[in-house]
C-alpha cells in the first residue's frame, strides 16, 4: 500500500485544527463543570450529566481531569449517587467584564470600613492582586471613585468572617445550626435553627432562621452569636410570612413600628422615602401601604408629613394621637384669615406683623 506525502502533508493542518477544537471544547466544558460543582453541595450524576450535554463515562473522564488538576472532587455510589467538591480546593481562575472587575475593586477598597473583624489586610492583598492586571482604564475608574467617595466610618459591633462563612452555608444547604445566643440583657441562650438568610443592613448582619424550640420565625443579630455549629442535619426549606424579613431587621431596634396608607403611587413615595429599614408595599395603583420604624413619635410624623401626599396612620395608636396634636397645633400656630384691608396685629416690640400662639405638643 502506498501513501502519498503531500496527500498526508495537506490534511495535516485539518486534522490538527480539529484535535485543537476538540481540545477547546474539552477545557471549557471541564471549566464549566468546576463552575457547577461548586455551585451547589452535591449534584447526582445523571442530572450533572445532563447539564453538561454529556454522557456518564464523559462526565467521569472529565472528573478525572479536575483530579488531575489538583481539585479533590468526591464521588459517592448507589442510586443516588453523584459527586461533591471538597473543601480545600484552590481558587480557579475568574473571567470578569468591565463593571464586575471594577465592582470588585471598589468592594475590597471599602471593606476595611465594613463591619467583618479582621478583613482590611485581607483585602488590600487580594486589592493588590487585582489592580496589578486591571486595563489603565478600569484603573482609572477605580481610582476616580476611590478619590471622590467619603467613608463615614461608625462604632458598629463586628462579626468574624468565619462566623459569617458558617451561617451562609447552612442557609444555602438548609442545615440546621445550634449556638448560643446573647439576649439585651446578656443572658445566653442555646438555640437550634433552621436557618433562611443571611441579612445586611450596611452597619449589622442578621440571621433570620425558623427557631426550633420556639416554633416560629426569630432574626437573630450575628454580632450576638457565639459558636454557630453545623450539626449535619438537613430541613426543608421554609419561606417566611411576606415582608417578614424586612419588618423584622427594624423591629427590633426602633421603640415604634408604623403602618400607614399613602395616597400616592407607590413608586411616587419610594422616591421621597427611602430610608432604611421602610417597606413599602402596593395596595392599589394610587395608593400604598407604608411599614417604618422609629424610636420618636415626632420623628416619625415629620417623616410621614414631609412625603407632600396625603395619608392616613392606622398604627401604632401613639402615633395616630400624636399625628392628631400635631395636626392641631399646626392649625392654630396659622394666622386666620382676614377681610381685605384689614389691618396686620402688632408684634410684642411694636411693629406689625401677624401672630399666634399655638398650644403645647403634648409629650
Amino acid at each position: 500500500m502506498c501513501l502519498d506525502a503531500s496527500e498526508g502533508l495537506g490534511q495535516f493542518p485539518a486534522a490538527t485544527g480539529g484535535i485543537v477544537e476538540d481540545m477547546a471544547d474539552t477545557t471549557g466544558r471541564v471549566l464549566r463543570l468546576l463552575s457547577l460543582l461548586q455551585g451547589r453541595r452535591e449534584w447526582p450524576g445523571p442530572e450533572l450529566a445532563g447539564r453538561l450535554g454529556v454522557s456518564p463515562r464523559t462526565l467521569r473522564r472529565d472528573i478525572d481531569r479536575l483530579r488531575e488538576l489538583g481539585y479533590p472532587v468526591r464521588a459517592t455510589t448507589g442510586p443516588a449517587g453523584g459527586y461533591r467538591l471538597e473543601a480545600g480546593t484552590a481558587m480557579p481562575p475568574l473571567l470578569l467584564d468591565d463593571d464586575e472587575a471594577v465592582a470588585i475593586a471598589v468592594g475590597l477598597r471599602t471593606a476595611a470600613s465594613g463591619t467583618v473583624a479582621g478583613i482590611e489586610e485581607t483585602s488590600a492583598r487580594a486589592l493588590a492582586k487585582l489592580e496589578q492586571v486591571l486595563p489603565s482604564r478600569l484603573r482609572r475608574r477605580v481610582n476616580t471613585l476611590q478619590t471622590q467617595t467619603v467613608t463615614i466610618q461608625g462604632a458598629w459591633p463586628t462579626v468574624e468572617p468565619g462566623t459569617l462563612a458558617t451561617l451562609a452555608q447552612a442557609c444555602r444547604d438548609h442545615e440546621r445550626l445550634r449556638f448560643g445566643y446573647r439576649s439585651r440583657d446578656g443572658a445566653v441562650t442555646g438555640r437550634l435553627v433552621e436557618p433562611y438568610r443571611l441579612v445586611s443592613t450596611g452597619r449589622r448582619w442578621y440571621l433570620v432562621a425558623w427557631d426550633t424550640g420556639r416554633e416560629e420565625w426569630r432574626t437573630f443579630r450575628v454580632d450576638r452569636l457565639s459558636r454557630p455549629l453545623a450539626v449535619g442535619v438537613r430541613s426543608a426549606p421554609r419561606e417566611p410570612p411576606p415582608g417578614y424579613v424586612e419588618e423584622s431587621i427594624t423591629a427590633p431596634i426602633t421603640r415604634y413600628r408604623a403602618v400607614v396608607t399613602v395616597h400616592a403611587p407607590l413608586a411616587a413615595v419610594a422616591d421621597r422615602y427611602p430610608g432604611p429599614g421602610t417597606v413599602l408595599e402596593p395596595a392599589g395603583e394610587d395608593r400604598c401601604l407604608l411599614r417604618s420604624g422609629a424610636d420618636s413619635l415626632e420623628w416619625l410624623a415629620l417623616t410621614v408629613g414631609l412625603l407632600g401626599f396625603p395619608f392616613t396612620v392606622h398604627e401604632p395608636a401613639e402615633l395616630v394621637e400624636h399625628v392628631r396634636e400635631l395636626a392641631a397645633r399646626l392649625q392654630a400656630s396659622a394666622p386666620p384669615e382676614r377681610p381685605p384691608g384689614t389691618p396686620p396685629e402688632t408684634l410684642p416690640d411694636g411693629s406689625p406683623g401677624e401672630t399666634c400662639t399655638a398650644p403645647p405638643l403634648r409629650q
